[in-house]
């Protein structure tokens, strides 16, 4: 296990130099979003993580931690062959314990740090994005300097057009690509009737993380390879250095294990 300061001057040359990233960035393992099996994670988390393992993942993203402190969770990534590159955590967990977040999070070993949704109340108007992507610069800025990566993930909402324009947009248009990555949640900008791949078209280089899921005609979510959103098409642009990291996620599965199983098998030769 590397030391702290060894894992912050190590993000803060990643961050300053990604093409030097310590773990090849651009072609990293497949991973899965612990969401997913939230029920069993509260149940056994040595026993999920070994699970999972066993499926075949080597990457997971955190989404709670369970009573469990960073060494704990650190032994057990470790003893079963797993890296965390990156967690969900609160804007406000963020605004009001940052400091206490990044020392976990390098006792962990992240590398990123994921908004993973506005409350309602904080998405009534531009104004409010615009506010908001004020805060998501200067926590990005906090976090390089810590050497970590800020990031935000997406659900439909962020496409509900407000006074003519498309908030996502703004986040995009207002956020410093230096500071704020985004987590582009292939379902939910389909589901809001949009295209990821013209975002990642259009916006180059601002997509380091992703969730992978699957979606049918009429907008149900299903296990990945079960629906029809076109992912060989979305993996072609890791070659340009889009989705460095992919998590695999299904929000409500029916089988949270089996449902891991069955999108790992049909993305382990795509990805």
């Amino acid at each position: 296990m590397i030391s702290r300061r060894c894992f912050l001057q190590a993000g803060v040359a990643a961050m300053a130099f990604p093409s030097l990233g310590c773990t090849g960035e651009k072609q990293e393992p497949l991973g899965i979003q612990l969401y997913t099996l939230r029920d069993e994670m509260a149940e056994s988390v040595s026993g999920t993580l070994s699970h999972l393992a066993q499926i075949g993942y080597k990457e997971v993203e955190f989404a709670g931690y369970f009573d469990h402190d960073a060494k704990q969770m650190r032994r057990l990534l470790d003893e079963n062959g797993l890296a965390a590159p990156s967690s969900h955590v609160s804007l406000q967990v963020l605004q009001s314990e940052l400091e206490q977040t990044i020392e976990f999070a390098a006792d962990i070993g992240h590398r990123y740090l994921v908004v993973p949704w506005l409350a309602e109340e904080q998405r009534q108007s531009i104004d409010q994005y615009r506010q908001t992507a004020e805060t998501f610069n200067r926590l990005g800025e906090k976090c390089r300097a810590a050497g970590l990566q800020f990031a935000y993930h997406n659900h439909a909402f962020e496409f509900d057009m407000i006074d003519g324009q498309v908030p996502y947009d703004i986040l995009l248009e207002e956020t410093d690509p230096e500071l704020v990555g985004m987590e582009m949640d292939v379902y939910w900008v389909s589901k809001a009737g949009h295209s990821p791949t013209r975002y990642l078209t259009d916006w180059p280089g601002r997509f380091p993380l992703c969730h992978i899921k699957d979606m049918l005609s009429d907008g149900s979510m299903v296990d990945v390879g079960d629906g029809e959103i076109d992912f060989p098409a979305l993996f072609k642009f890791r070659d340009k250095g889009e989705f460095r990291h992919g998590f695999v996620e299904h929000d409500h599965p029916e089988d949270a294990l089996q449902s891991a199983r069955r999108s790992f098998e049909f993305l382990v030769d795509k990805w």
